[in-house]
């Protein structure tokens, strides 16, 4: 077995389900990523558009000058169930979570596997060899290398799709300074005629040119966005409070995947679907607790409480009157406080009206106070 044949297998055994090899050339669908920045489509993510980070993701020997092979990898997390479109829609009582998200953070287990990774390479050649390995969190264009590494085609939802085992993966690089025999490019586009994807998103987010407006999409809503969301898109947003599977769980390819998830995603830090009622109770420290190994940390307490506010007005809660009273009478968050003013509103009724009214009268934020004024116009 030749070199490259072996740090395949070894990846493999490491829980990597997709493996393949790209070399270091420059990748040609750059200019696609520029002309989706210039358009202002990345929203809040200005990390994305900074020179450096443009540079690489065209070039990965900015990265690491010495690399001369990429070795790509997908570790496959849980499959969320199939849904009807009316339950897609968001006619549920809990809030949702999106699948990778339910159990330990992918940022502390994929490391750790990728420097096993590098540390077997370099004691099969027997020297340090030059790398860089990132998951998600370093300027590469993730799916081209994937598509070109042979690993799938890159789909109409704008995500990687295998052929055999569907979309459900973390994604994973390291660049090497060494070189590997590098894999055919997936070629072939088995999307087809098919627009599930694009029938379902609920915000409209998936362009027609296999790119999406990060700035619609209910994952940077519910994620990235640090903000209020805007008042047009939360109806939009339904009942999901993290994230969003819709375009995968909508799309047939998904029907044939036979692997299950990596065991190091099976134990659960969060349930798939959460109680909205006990979710807008959390304090900051039981938030810091329970979440401290989940990806849901990234979005913040005020960030995921805006999120939970935000589902219960869409489910129109009657029983969520009140704490979210006591939240806008009370809490310190003027975000939460503000989506819970919103939350109310949509609910409506004389109780949610009373107290809207009373909020007002103590509250001081500008922007709060103003969105209580839009929900009491609105019941």
């Amino acid at each position: 077995m030749n070199l490259t044949q072996t740090i395949k297998e070894q990846a493999r055994r490491l829980g990597f389900a997709l493996v393949g090899v790209t070399t270091s050339e420059p990748l040609p669908h750059a200019r696609v990523f520029e002309d989706w920045l210039q358009m202002g489509r990345q929203g809040e993510m200005a990390y994305l558009s900074s020179p450096r980070s443009r540079r690489s993701r065209a070039h990965p020997q900015e990265i690491l000058p010495e690399c001369r092979s990429i070795l790509t990898l997908g570790m496959r997390y849980p499959t969320p169930p199939r849904l009807g479109l009316t339950e897609v829609n968001g006619s549920r009582r809990h809030g949702i979570i999106a699948a990778y998200a339910w159990g330990e953070d992918y940022h502390t287990i994929l490391p750790e596997r990728l420097r096993s990774l590098v540390a077997f390479l370099e004691s099969r050649v027997g020297h340090p060899i030059p790398n860089r390995w990132y998951t998600d969190t370093g300027p590469l264009l993730e799916r081209e290398l994937a598509q070109r590494a042979g690993l799938g085609w890159i789909g109409k939802n704008t995500c990687l799709i295998s052929p055999d085992q569907g979309s459900y993966f973390l994604l994973a690089e390291i660049l090497l300074g060494i070189e590997l025999e590098p894999d055919q490019p997936f070629t072939l586009d088995r999307c087809g005629t098919c627009e599930r994807c694009l029938t379902a998103c609920p915000s409209g987010c998936i362009l027609p040119d296999r790119t999406l407006d990060a700035c619609r999409c209910i994952s940077y809503l519910t994620i990235e966005l640090k903000g209020p969301i805007p008042l047009e898109l939360r109806p939009l947003i339904g009942a999901h409070v993290f994230g969003c599977d819709i375009c995968q769980q909508v799309c047939p390819w998904n029907r044939f995947a036979t692997q299950d998830a990596d065991p190091a995603f099976k134990t659960h830090l969060t349930q798939p679907e959460v109680n909205l009622l006990e979710e807008m109770a959390l304090t900051g420290e039981a938030f810091k607790a329970r979440f401290r190994h989940s990806p849901l940390k990234r979005a913040k307490r005020r960030g995921y409480l805006r999120n939970v506010a935000t589902a219960l007005g869409n489910l129109r809660h009657q029983q969520a009157a009140s704490i979210l009273a006591g939240v806008l009478l009370q809490e310190d968050e003027p975000l939460v406080r503000l989506h819970s003013a919103w939350a109310l509103g949509q609910i409506g009724g004389k109780q949610a009206a009373r107290v809207l009214r009373s909020a007002f009268r103590t509250e001081n934020d500008m922007l709060v106070r103003l969105e209580i004024q839009n929900a009491l116009a609105s019941g």
